[in-house]
């Protein structure tokens, strides 16, 4: 039975042509109807070197419909290489282009010659949302792009949230880079300034792949552990704070061989500072009359469990019912609970998938926090968090009222700046 959609937070598969945004000097070409990128470009920071606006599209219209739009896709594609200054150029089919059953691959075969490469996906709306079309992108561009190398000693892959859906992503991109990197490692990553084309190429030379993510492009990740024979570490929880982000490079150092002692160094190091801003606040971190000791989360798989990880583990809060709403496949749905409920102390939460808002509101507002809740979400709970007189921090799609530019809440700084947010959020209702 079909559901109705309230307070979304996801967008259909085209959207993520984000993902090929993100790449430097690449460019999608829409198969779709008009508007499209428009209507699906409402993410903060999403311009770059080419604007959403200027998107090559092939405008499907009732004509195209009838008799097809391969033509007007080819004259589309045409057009986008003699005028658009992009190293590579991607056509994503939308839900119109796939129904009426044009071929976006022989179109692009078409161009094999072009003097920049043109590759192809298909991304269609009614077949899953862009966390799910940022995995076929990335394995389309995987299998159509990438050729043998030579590995390369210490070279990894590195993928962890879908470019632009999470408002943090490149932030706690190059913070988990940074990390690495402090561990003798050479990360490799192909999203924001800096990476994009050449590094794209590298892929194959890497010894490792690490995919920090419970679910979303674990597809792609074993696609190039298939035909490459690189190595993969998924690691399902992004690390936030001292003791996720300790376990992270242990895991990582155990995985990839990296040096142990090196890694244990900078371990100390990190752990110390971290530790040295909490004891300096103390005072106002344990004080009850600014913050509860009850939370819950509603966002993604990624923020669920990081979030929940996080609070509970390295500062001792409590999670009530957790809420994920990315529409996680069934597949992956134990593992995920599983994983939130992975927590110091024998700590365990009730754990929900859904995508109601509604119904996620409902539950919050009945919910017995023993005090002050702390609401860990999108923009959508905010309004919630007013109505019941909790604390409100948004981590999650859609951000709609808070700019982020570089900022992170991955990393040991990553949990400071969280905890930042959320005891500015709760400061901020005290009354002098």
């Amino acid at each position: 039975m079909a559901k109705i959609l309230d307070q979304p937070r996801y967008k259909c598969a085209l959207a993520a042509m984000q993902t090929v945004h993100a790449i430097t000097g690449a460019i999608p070409i829409l198969h779709s109807g008009p508007g499209c990128a428009a209507k699906l470009n409402d993410n903060n920071g999403t311009s770059g070197r080419f604007s959403p606006n200027i998107f090559p599209c092939s405008s499907v219209s009732e004509k195209e419909v009838v008799f097809g739009g391969t033509g007007k896709l080819r004259s589309t594609i045409e057009n986008a290489l003699k005028v658009i200054d992009a190293d590579l150029f991607v056509v994503l089919s939308g839900c119109t282009s796939e129904i009426i059953g044009d071929d976006i691959e022989e179109v692009a075969g078409n161009f094999a010659d072009a003097e920049k490469p043109v590759l192809w996906a298909k991304t269609p709306g009614f077949k899953g949302n862009n966390y799910l079309g940022h995995d076929w992108i990335l394995k389309s561009i995987f299998e159509q792009y990438l050729e043998d190398g030579e590995t390369e000693k210490g070279l990894v892959n590195l993928f962890v949230s879908p470019p632009q859906q999470d408002p943090y992503w490149l932030g706690n991109l190059r913070e988990i880079e940074n990390l690495l990197t402090a561990i003798g490692l050479k990360p490799n990553t192909i999203f924001g300034f800096g990476r994009g084309i050449e590094n794209l190429k590298k892929i194959p030379n890497a010894e490792y792949t690490i995919l920090v993510s419970p679910w979303v492009g674990i597809e792609s990740a074993k696609y190039l552990e298939r035909r490459f024979g690189i190595k993969l570490l998924q690691y399902p929880v992004l690390p936030i704070g001292a003791t996720e982000t300790t376990k992270f490079l242990r895991a990582v150092q155990e995985f990839t061989g990296a040096d142990k002692e090196l890694t244990e160094k900078v371990i100390t190091e990190k752990e110390a500072e971290f530790y040295y801003y909490i004891e300096r606040f103390a005072d106002t971190l344990l004080e009850t009359r600014i913050l509860g000791k009850r939370f819950t989360v509603a966002s993604d798989s990624e923020y669920a469990i990081a979030v929940t990880k996080f609070l509970v583990n390295d500062m001792g809060l409590f999670p009530e019912k957790i809420f994920i709403t990315d529409d996680a496949p069934k597949v992956h749905q134990q593992k995920i609970i599983d994983e939130v409920n992975n927590l110091n102390y024998g700590i365990t939460t009730q754990v929900q998938f859904t995508t109601d808002g509604h119904d996620i509101h409902e539950q919050i507002k009945n919910a017995d926090f023993a005090g002050t809740p702390l609401i860990i979400g999108s923009n959508w709970e905010k309004k919630l968090a007013a109505e019941i007189g909790g604390h409100f921090v948004n981590v999650s799609y859609p951000m709609l009222e808070k700019l982020v530019m570089n900022d992170h809440i991955a990393g040991y700084s990553g949990g400071l700046h969280l905890l930042e947010q959320i005891f500015t959020a709760a400061m901020s209702k005290l009354k002098l």
